[in-house]
């Protein structure tokens, strides 16, 4: 073929370490704007982005040049960046080693996308912790429940 064509859709999801829930809502704008050109700027697609104060979930179409370990490891590191140096925090600030990406089809993305839009709401009824686990049960992946997450110190 003379060209090269892919479709990416990627559910990312990442926590603040030790699930601190210190992501203020005062900030949610800024900060995702910045990903948003982050994301831009590795020749991908934000689809939708929305955090609450202990993790963020976002949904790009990833360049077939990225890997989603690469993009997501990109995107974490330079965010934290980001977010020190505006100091937020009166602490360093710093996302958890893991993630979770999970493929959406086409056919999928705008439930996908609605879900992404109602965290607050969504997470009035329902923790992280328990999210993070129905996530993963949905998409039929083991897990070791003591693993998850970074210890909450």
């Amino acid at each position: 073929m003379a060209h090269s064509f892919s479709q990416n859709y990627q559910h990312i999801i990442f926590a603040v370490k030790y699930r601190n829930a210190i992501l203020d809502i005062k900030y949610n704008n800024e900060l995702q704007k910045y990903m948003t050109g982050l994301i831009k700027n590795r020749k991908s697609y934000l689809i939708a982005i929305n955090n609450v104060s202990d993790h963020l979930h976002l949904l790009a179409d990833i360049h077939r040049t990225y890997s989603v370990s690469k993009f997501v490891q990109e995107i974490k590191s330079l965010s934290s960046k980001f977010i020190n140096e505006k100091q937020w925090y009166p602490d360093r600030f710093e996302w958890q080693t893991g993630y979770g990406s999970f493929s959406v089809s086409y056919s999928n993305r705008q439930n996908v996308i609605a879900y992404i839009q109602n965290q607050q709401k969504h997470h009035n009824i329902k923790s992280f912790h328990d999210e993070y686990l129905n996530i993963l049960k949905q998409f039929n992946i083991s897990i070791n429940d003591e693993n998850i997450f970074e210890p909450v110190i």
